[in-house]
């Protein structure tokens, strides 16, 4: 059974490679996986530590030129750290549930998305991955795909 502590939560501490890597232990070669692969999607990692929740946490950003010229950033998941897993949540607009569903998911990651629940007021629905090796990679990063399709 996995941990359920989340690491990361000295503020004074940046999460670099060597303590992800400890808090992440046998899960940290997926992790790299993960880091490696997503910036072949165009997505960034840029790490904060938010006093709300007391710990470090990643955004996954896609950055875009407008038709202006401007450049337009959307965040496509967070990333925590927990203890031997990384977590990676991907927030879906609700009125995108009925296109997500259509993908290619397997079943277990298509009953994810049918049981999340919409998020209080906001107009969005979480899709949380637990990860600590790459079998649902390519489920994870079709969504992500998917997400910087909604702007």
């Amino acid at each position: 059974m996995k941990s359920t502590e989340q690491m990361l939560r000295n503020p004074d501490i940046a999460p670099s490679s060597d303590v992800i890597a400890k808090a992440l232990g046998e899960a940290n070669n997926a992790y790299i996986k993960f880091i490696n692969e997503i910036a072949s999607h165009d997505i960034q990692i840029d790490w904060r530590y938010y006093n709300d929740g007391k710990a470090w946490l990643a955004k996954g950003l896609f950055k875009w030129r407008g038709v202006r010229g401007g450049q337009n950033e959307t965040t496509i998941f967070w990333l925590s750290i927990w203890d031997g897993f990384f977590k990676v949540t991907i927030y879906i607009p609700e009125k995108a549930r009925a296109e997500v569903l259509s993908l290619p998911l397997d079943s277990e990651v298509k009953l994810m998305i049918s049981d999340s629940q919409q998020m209080g007021k906001l107009k969005y629905f979480p899709i949380v991955f637990d990860l600590c090796s790459d079998e649902i990679f390519e489920a994870v990063f079709l969504l992500a795909d998917f997400r910087k399709s909604i702007k």
